[in-house]
C-alpha cells in the first residue's frame, strides 16, 4: 500500500493466481458495494467483452456508465415524486393556444434553464381561474426535477397548515430546515392564503 495515497501498489495474489476467478462472489460483493445495475448487467457486459476483446477499460467504463445513468434516472423518480407535483402537468401537454397571451418561447427558457433558479428569482403566475397556473407552475416543476433539482408542489394552505402544526409542536425550526433542503418550492393557490 502507498502510504501517501493509500492505493494498493500491487494486486492481491487471490485474484492474479490461475486462470479462474470466483465469479460467484462477485453478486455479493457488488450488493456489499451498493452497485445494483452492475451486479445485474455484468455477466452480458463481461461476455460481450470477451467476444470482443475488449481491454479491461473499456469493460469497466461500460458498467460504470450504465451504474451511473441508472442512478440518475432512480433519483429523477425518486425526486418526482417526492415533488408531488399534478400528473401530466408538463410543458409539451400544456395548450398554449387556449392562452394566447402567455408568451410560448417565456415559458419554455424557463422549462430548459435554470438560470432564474439559481439566482433565486421568483416566479408568480396571475390570471383568473381554470387558464393553466397551476399546469405551468407544475411543469416548471417537472422540468426542474428532469434537469436534477430537487423540488415540492404544494398548496399555499397546506404549507401554512403543516408550518403552523410545526410551530405548535415546537418543530418549526426542523421543518424549515426541511423546506430548505428544496431548490425549488411552487406554491399553488398563493391568492388563498
Amino acid at each position: 500500500m502507498n502510504s501517501a495515497t493509500g492505493v494498493p501498489t500491487r494486486v492481491p495474489t487471490r485474484v492474479t493466481t490461475g486462470t479462474t476467478i470466483d465469479t460467484a462472489q462477485l453478486p455479493a460483493m457488488l450488493t456489499q458495494l451498493r452497485l445494483p445495475t452492475i451486479a445485474r448487467l455484468w455477466p452480458t457486459i463481461t461476455e460481450a467483452a470477451d467476444r470482443e476483446s475488449w481491454p479491461a477499460a473499456r469493460t469497466l467504463s461500460a458498467l460504470l456508465e450504465y451504474e451511473i445513468a441508472e442512478r440518475a434516472q432512480r433519483r429523477t423518480a425518486r425526486h418526482l415524486l417526492e415533488a408531488r407535483p399534478p400528473v401530466g402537468k408538463t410543458v409539451e401537454a400544456f395548450d398554449f393556444a387556449a392562452v394566447p397571451s402567455l408568451s410560448k418561447a417565456r415559458i419554455m427558457a424557463l422549462a430548459e434553464g435554470d438560470a432564474w433558479l439559481t439566482r433565486g428569482t421568483n416566479i408568480l403566475l396571475f390570471g383568473p381561474p381554470g387558464v393553466g397556473k397551476s399546469h405551468l407552475g407544475a411543469a416548471l416543476g417537472h422540468a426542474m426535477v428532469d434537469a436534477g433539482y430537487r423540488v415540492l408542489f404544494t398548496r399555499t394552505t397546506d404549507l401554512v397548515q403543516h408550518l403552523q402544526a410545526a410551530r405548535h409542536d415546537l418543530k418549526l425550526a426542523s421543518a424549515i430546515e426541511k423546506l430548505d433542503k428544496y431548490h425549488l418550492l411552487i406554491l399553488d393557490d398563493l391568492s388563498y392564503v
